[in-house]
């Protein structure tokens, strides 16, 4: 069997296997977990074929035109090189455990068939943008992981923060594809064609009259669908789905579409100066703002969604210094530890009884409960705070030390301001996330909040696929930049040793703060019990809280009683806690300029389609029944009224006659 046939399997294996589950779902229920994770992990073990044939060496090329277009053809076709390669091994390793891991974490939901079938199809829609050689065929894919992306954060519709949730994130979104489509168009345009190789050849050739229109315009998408500034917001708020959703849409696939697409297209982006200069601050301010936000939530899976988005600016941030290398080298190791970071807090919400959300603040006793929880989590948050020899560590290395070539004039591919921005911007960041990691650890392993029942041990796939995940957030970025250069542009990955120094020293000053940060809290909670509240000079700690959590509260459950007094994270804030804990007002800020003026609008159409276009309307309704009315008293049925009125129209006409006579 050929390359070529073994990649088109791939993704449609899953899509198969999603069609199959839907229609089966209600007439033979048995088949539905075989439906939902066989599939799958054929297309995972085809994948690594497809990478061992492709070994990091000659790009995989097929194409088929699909239809005469007239203009610029539309074909269906495979662009397979090393970055294709392993990110189709990431996304088929990530979405075989959520199938695993789902299939006890919804062992009783009535509607696991459709969410077993729609994690299929957006498998198969990844899939799809990983392997496609051709724009029009990856938009496809892109938009199929938005609808199936709809579906399953709204899972729980009965629920009206996951329905909310769902249409956030549906707006959000096409609120970035719209200008990308329309850059994917212009760019077919001027390059005459969708291959993303002729298109490519076209960037080479300088053919391209508006490299920097196209460029930004297709920004616009890819900080929609990554999740970055200031299209961010509808990530957090997708937590309100079932965790796996989150492990495999906002962790290792869909949010790393955009930042895999500009990988893809890189060439494109260092055409122009502003794209990449815009791309740097788009990380910059995404890398820190994530990060300070994800140090003032109390929902545990809030956290790592602000974790997510500062991690993918990391990824932007190397992208934007020219080294796709070690974008995709930190995507490959973030997709691992995160989704073990999503799936290993599903265990820790599994055994706090509640829905998909748990507030870190009442969390209690949980080490004991969840030993496989506590130490695959422990390993992955290592890995997320990028200390040595956790993958996370070599892969942030790699952006940081992109950034420290840029920045010193190394490269050709960006400005040295964007290398000094990115330089900076990931060091403060490294510095908060070492923080929001630590305390994370602290409060869900050795909070001092409310203990929750005891709802017994968790399903054995659950805590397997924990460990699976668990050695590659290890092992895979000390394995990786010894063993995988070639499949990154021959792009050396060894650390530097200049960010590796101060990456590692401001991530242990970040730990270490947090740590004297949680005993001092924990010290005047003890004294006092109001000791928690007078330590935070903003205020009130419970408004605080109540703004941060107001929309979740009815998922927290048996859990809802006092927060845990020894959270450090607003001794550390300070004022800026109680802004950060809402996501910097920019919700709020989006409502002004946006949503209300929009509403405005729809009331004034509302009023001139009632008031004014209906009048009119009535009014032209209204006029001939006037007019027939008029008629109708005319014809009274009297024989003398009407030889009365021809006598009258005679004289009338016989004294015009006369008149026009006399006058001629």
């Amino acid at each position: 069997m050929t390359t070529t046939t073994l990649a088109v399997l791939v993704p449609l294996l899953p899509f198969l296997g999603a069609a199959a589950g839907l229609l089966l779902g209600r007439s033979a229920p048995g088949f539905v977990r075989p439906l939902a994770v066989l599939p799958t992990l054929a297309s995972l073990v085809l994948a690594v074929l497809v990478a061992a044939r492709q070994g990091g060496g000659r790009t995989v090329d097929a194409v088929t035109e699909l239809t005469p277009t007239g203009s610029v053809p539309v074909e269906l076709a495979l662009h397979i090189d090393g970055f294709a390669a392993l990110v189709a091994i990431l996304v088929g390793t990530v979405a075989t455990c959520v199938q695993i891991y789902s299939t006890g974490y919804l062992r009783d939901d009535p509607r696991y068939a459709s969410y077993a079938a729609l994690v299929s199809l957006f498998t198969s829609a990844m899939f799809l943008v990983v392997y496609s050689g051709d724009l029009m065929v990856l938009l496809v894919g892109w938009e199929i992981m938005g609808i199936c992306s709809y579906f399953l954060v709204g899972h729980y519709w009965e629920t009206p923060e996951a329905r909310a949730a769902s249409l956030k994130a549906f707006l959000v979104t096409k609120l970035g594809d719209v200008p990308f489509l329309i850059g994917l168009l212009a760019l077919a345009t001027e390059a005459g064609s969708f291959r993303i190789t002729r298109i490519l050849g076209a960037v080479t050739d300088g053919s391209l009259d508006h490299p920097t229109l196209i460029a930004l315009l297709l920004l616009a998408g890819v900080a929609g669908k990554s999740a970055q500034f200031p299209l961010h917001t509808w990530l957090p708020d997708a937590m309100a789905g079932p965790t796996p959703v989150s492990a495999l849409i906002h962790a290792a696939t869909m949010v790393a579409a955009g930042v895999y697409f500009v990988a893809r297209l890189l060439p494109l982006f260092e055409a122009s100066q502003a794209a990449m200069v815009v791309l740097a601050v788009m990380a910059a301010v995404t890398m820190v703002g994530s990060a300070l936000a994800a140090l003032a939530q109390d929902d545990i899976k809030r956290v790592l969604a602000y974790s997510t988005i500062g991690q993918l600016g990391y990824l932007t941030g190397a992208l934007a210094t020219g080294d796709r290398g070690a974008a995709v080298f930190h995507l490959l190791s973030h997709g691992a530890f995160k989704a073990l970071l999503f799936l290993a807090g599903g265990v820790v919400i599994h055994a706090a009884g509640t829905n998909s959300l748990a507030a870190m603040s009442r969390m209690r006793g949980l080490r004991e409960r969840v030993p496989d929880a506590y130490w695959t989590m422990t390993v992955a948050l290592l890995a997320l705070a990028a200390i040595p020899p956790f993958s996370g560590f070599f892969s942030k290395e790699s952006v940081l030390g992109a950034a420290e070539h840029a920045a010193t004039g190394h490269t050709e591919h960006a400005p040295g301001a964007v290398g000094w921005t990115v330089l900076v911007a990931g060091l403060i960041s490294a510095l908060l996330t070492a923080a929001y990691a630590t305390r994370l650890w602290l409060l869900a392993f050795r909070g001092r909040g409310t203990e929750a029942l005891d709802h017994g041990r968790q399903p054995v796939v659950m805590n397997a696929v924990l460990w699976v995940l668990a050695l590659p957030s290890l092992a895979l970025g000390g394995l990786a930049f010894r063993l995988l250069p070639d499949w990154f542009d021959g792009h050396d990955l060894t650390p530097t040793l200049t960010t590796s120094v101060l990456g590692t020293g401001v991530a242990l000053v970040g730990g270490i703060v947090t740590y004297a940060a949680w005993r001092h809290t924990s010290a005047l909670a003890d004294r006092t019990p109001l000791g928690a509240v007078a330590a935070h000079p903003e205020g009130d700690a419970a408004q605080v809280e109540a703004e941060a959590i107001s929309a979740h509260r009815p998922a927290y459950g048996d859990l809802a009683s006092a927060p845990d007094p020894s959270d450090p994270g607003r001794l550390l804030l300070g004022p800026l806690h109680r802004h950060a804990a809402v996501g910097f007002h920019l919700d709020a800020v989006y409502t002004t300029v946006f949503v209300r003026p929009v509403r405005a609008g729809a009331s004034l159409v509302r009023f001139l389609d009632r008031e004014v276009v209906d009048t009119y309307v009535r009014a032209a309704g209204a006029l001939p029944r006037l007019l027939g009315a008029a008629v109708r008293r005319a014809q009274t049925g009297n024989v003398q009224t009407y030889v009365s009125a021809l006598l009258a129209g005679t004289v009338v006409l016989a004294v015009a006659a006369v008149l026009v006579a006399t006058g001629a």
